[in-house]
């Protein structure tokens, strides 16, 4: 969750001591795999919004109109 929430909001915090951490849990190959996976599912959320999907593929959060 603090990885994607760091490539989410500030990716330059994500150094080489959280790499460390990350490299505790998980190969290099599963880093690369849920840095990819999260960036998709960013960039899926943001198409979302920019589309106007997301008024109706998200009834919890729906950000003010663009």
């Amino acid at each position: 969750m603090r990885f994607a929430e760091k490539l989410a909001t500030d990716f330059r915090t994500v150094d080489e001591a959280f790499v460390r951490e990350l490299r505790e849990h998980f190969s290099n190959a599963e880093i690369a795999e849920l840095g990819l996976m999260i960036g998709q599912y960013m960039a899926l959320g943001r198409m979302l919004v920019i589309s106007g999907g997301h008024k109706g593929a998200c009834e919890i959060y729906t950000p003010p109109d663009l």
